[in-house]
């Protein structure tokens, strides 16, 4: 399987109130993403040198990467509608929230060319991203629309939804050195070569 694995909860009643204001609702978490971001690129950085040097990632740079990313699929889960509840402002695992990013331990080796040229081999998920990026913003005013007006979210709109956070998660793991391998396009899609168990980062 796939080292990052993304699930999400569908609820179909759904409330049109903080719908309507979950822009505003959703300032004060995407103000601490901007510190957990800022912390995990500091720490994909100082990863970059230790792999390009001895081939592995330092566990404790990954956990904190982990947490990073996780917490930012918690939270762009929460702004693109996908779940009423709010995230906690921590990146520890939490079963019971219905927005799951579970990362698998580190590889034993990395690859020092993949890591080294990481930045350039990024640049077909950059454009692929900035595609998703239009589509969530499209079917994200959809999704508004039909909430706030009939306070129900239909399936096939979540899924479009849950699709591109999962990507965005998976490149963001990709960017962070966590995986060398390109991030599926969808959820089920897995990579040869990983084992299909998975824990917390």
């Amino acid at each position: 399987m796939y080292p990052v694995t993304f699930d999400a909860e569908f609820v179909e009643q759904r409330s049109r109130l903080t719908s309507f204001f979950r822009l505003i609702i959703s300032i004060p978490w995407l103000i601490v993403s901007i510190f957990w971001g800022l912390g995990a690129v500091v720490c994909a950085v100082i990863a970059w040198f230790a792999i390009v040097f001895t081939g592995r990632y330092p566990q404790g740079l990954y956990d904190f990467v982990g947490k990073a990313l996780r917490y930012n699929a918690r939270v762009n889960a929460f702004q693109h509608l996908m779940t009423d509840r709010y995230p906690s402002f921590g990146g520890d695992e939490d079963p019971d929230y219905p927005v799951h990013l579970r990362i698998a331990p580190p590889l034993e080796h990395y690859s020092r060319v993949k890591t080294f040229f990481r930045v350039i081999l990024m640049i077909p998920v950059f454009i692929l991203l900035y595609l998703m990026e239009i589509l969530a913003r499209a079917i994200g005013v959809l999704s508004w629309v039909v909430i706030v007006v009939t306070g129900r979210q239909p399936k096939g709109l979540f899924d479009v939804v849950k699709l591109v956070v999962a990507y965005q998660a998976r490149a963001g793991a990709y960017h962070l050195l966590v995986t060398e391998t390109y991030p599926p396009l969808t959820p089920e899609d897995s990579e040869p070569g990983y084992s299909s168990s998975v824990s917390p980062a």
